[in-house]
């Protein structure tokens, strides 16, 4: 369900505004939603799994709360990386 060290790491390369940056809205978002993928993709073999649902509504709460903040914040960065990862129709 988790993400391998080496998805993280070329998602952090990826999405990294600075060399060794991976505390970013950016790489956050990028990371939650690989995992919300991941998790997404566990439920259609695992409907009755609650424990980890729970998990996954924590996660997409904070990929919320980051996503506005980067907004708030910065809409030209905010709207690049919604258009990256197709997060919006």
């Amino acid at each position: 369900m988790s993400i391998t060290a080496e998805r993280k790491e070329a998602l952090i390369k990826e999405h990294a505004r600075a060399e060794n940056d991976t505390g970013s809205p950016e790489v956050q978002v990028a990371i939650l939603t690989e995992r919300i993928i991941n998790l997404t993709e566990h439920f259609k073999g695992h409907a009755k799994d609650n424990h980890s649902r729970r998990g996954l509504l924590m996660m997409v709460n904070k990929r919320r709360s980051l996503l506005d903040y980067l907004k708030r914040e910065d809409s030209g960065r905010y709207s690049e990386l919604i258009a990256k990862l197709g997060l919006r129709k």
